[in-house]
């Protein structure tokens, strides 16, 4: 649990997913190998830095769920809430942000798709991490950004702390 006039956001891109049959809609594209070693090693990686969210945001695409259905498979204390919210397929920042205004719990995670979360990750912190890798957001790229705020309506952007950035290959 987070302290009062603290938020934490877990923001996720989808692990790699498999572009390999070319009848697949976009949205049911699932993960491929590397995307689901990936995803559980998020996981795991979570789990042992104590990034526990109390409430998920996911986009509903096959990929995104996938993602989030391996990370929970690591060892995590917290079972959170989970909201499959539409507005999330290939949103832009705008709709990232007013989807994240909506969330209730201290601690959220949003997984998504570039590239919005990408631009989305940009405009939190203050000060964005040196990683060269950040703006582009790889697939498993995960920020965690605390914000000094009692209610994620109150959020503005650029006013961040970034606690971390982890890139997850899946290799």
């Amino acid at each position: 649990m987070n302290p009062s006039g603290y938020r934490r956001l877990i923001l996720t891109r989808h692990a790699k997913s498999a572009w390999d049959d070319p009848t697949l809609e976009d949205f049911d594209r699932p993960l491929n190998d590397r995307g689901r070693r990936a995803a559980r090693a998020l996981g795991d990686f979570m789990a042992s830095r104590g990034y526990e969210p109390e409430e998920v945001i996911c986009s509903p695409a096959r990929r995104t769920r996938e993602t989030w259905e391996r990370i929970a498979g690591a060892p995590l204390e917290v079972r959170p809430a989970l909201r499959f919210e539409e507005r999330m397929f290939h949103a832009t920042p705008d709709v990232l942000l007013e989807v994240l205004k909506s969330a209730s719990a201290p601690t959220v995670m949003m997984l998504g798709h570039n590239p919005g979360i990408a631009e989305f990750a940009a405009r939190l912190p203050a000060n964005p991490p040196l990683d060269p890798d950040f703006r582009r957001f790889p697939t498993a790229a995960t920020l965690v950004v605390d914000f000094q705020i009692d209610d994620w309506a109150d959020l503005r952007p650029g006013e961040g702390s970034v606690m971390d950035f982890v890139r997850i290959d899946g290799r």
